[in-house]
């Protein structure tokens, strides 16, 4: 197994299209609360400013959700597992798994290693959960990072 490629675990479009519209709804909210504080202030903008100001943020968030999607997941080798975002790398190589397990937190199903340490760590993929948030193939997945994990931790498929 050394010299296989490593698999690779990301969120789906729909998963990356559903974090930036979340993000983008914020960024709605600033926009429209300062541009009420701007008209209270002086005389009010344009009414097509009023549809910039929501759906610029919404198409921008998008835009940035499908790109994080690309860079976010997980990789799984010879050496370990290693995760990556836009803001944070990590590597639990196979020696410190105990053990690999899919759960329930909050209103998403997802996947958790636990380590020798005891302390737990959250994949960033794959996930499956409601709305934007599902995955039709979360079970595979699972399945797929379970079978990887046990053919490390035990030296390979029973014969």
């Amino acid at each position: 197994m050394e010299g296989a490629s490593p698999a690779t675990f990301r969120p789906t479009w729909q998963q990356g299209l559903g974090h930036g519209l979340y993000l983008g709804v914020y960024g709605a909210v600033a926009t429209v609360t300062t541009g009420v504080m701007v008209a209270l202030l002086w005389s009010g903008p344009p009414g097509w400013t009023w549809a910039a100001l929501i759906v610029t943020p919404l198409v921008t968030g998008a835009l940035a959700g499908l790109l994080a999607g690309r860079r976010t997941g997980v990789e799984v080798g010879a050496r370990g597992i290693r995760t990556s975002s836009v803001f944070e790398e990590g590597v639990a190589p196979w020696s410190r798994v105990v053990d690999l397990r899919a759960e329930r937190r909050g209103r998403r199903n997802v996947v958790s290693v636990y380590l020798d340490s005891g302390a737990s760590v959250q994949l960033h993929a794959p996930y499956s959960g409601g709305l934007f948030a599902a995955d039709p193939q979360f079970e595979l997945k699972v399945f797929a990072l379970s079978h990887l994990w046990r053919s490390h931790r035990f030296g390979g498929l029973p014969g």
